[in-house]
């Protein structure tokens, strides 16, 4: 599976977050001749557990997170950050976990835009809102290599291809950059050949940053 970055935007200070930025970011893509392929989405939704007594011993997840992702609609991810902790499993275990009521869905939030194709780069740019709101919460951009699913072999031309776009994206002079901050993969049992399950822990990487934002 081809190396995959995600990346999010990291306001300036006293700024938000805003459609224009989004649209903006849009233009870059195509001014460094990007070609449209349509529009994509992902799913992430933050699960807590239902406690029937509240003095019952902790021996379960206090908070995890969910991923659907367009690419791999018969899978589902689970991220726990606190423990290391990534499944993949079957998309039903969405139903399943819904009728055995044991955690409910606190918050989830739709990460959606257009996905660009850049000779061997694939670019999705994208605005990050809660599920049944328009209320923008972030934006996020994943950066494909498609030739290589090597970490390590792919980083420096990653490094280089994020050199231009945010070359490129400085030039509109935006209150904010994006940031791409790479989890210690080795911590949850991965390895250097890229998956889907990389996926889901940069996902809940850049959820919690989203949060962090968003507080302060």
């Amino acid at each position: 599976m081809p190396v995959k970055w995600v990346l999010h935007w990291h306001p300036n200070a006293g700024s938000t977050v805003n459609t224009q930025i989004l649209t903006e970011l849009s233009q870059c893509a195509e001014s460094i001749n990007g070609t449209k392929e349509g529009r994509w989405k992902s799913v992430l939704t933050y699960y807590r557990p239902i406690l029937r007594d509240q003095n019952a011993p902790a021996e379960y997840a206090r908070d995890f997170m969910g991923l659907a992702l367009q690419e791999q609609p018969d899978k589902y991810y689970f991220t726990i950050r606190g423990q290391r902790i990534v499944l993949e499993a079957d998309s039903a275990i969405q139903m399943i976990m819904e009728k055995l009521q044991s955690y409910k869905s606190r918050v989830q939030l739709y990460f959606e835009g257009i996905q660009y194709q850049l000779g061997d780069f694939q670019l999705k740019v994208g605005k990050v809102v809660p599920i049944h709101s328009e209320s923008l919460r972030g934006i996020v951009m994943e950066v494909e290599y498609l030739p290589l699913s090597s970490l390590e072999k792919s980083r420096q031309i990653m490094e280089e291809f994020i050199d231009i776009w945010q070359e490129t994206v400085s030039k509109k002079s935006l209150p904010g950059h994006f940031m791409h901050i790479e989890p210690n993969f080795s911590e949850y049992g991965l390895s250097d050949h890229y998956s889907s399950l990389h996926t889901a822990v940069q996902y809940a990487t850049v959820m919690a940053q989203l949060i962090a934002t968003v507080r302060n």
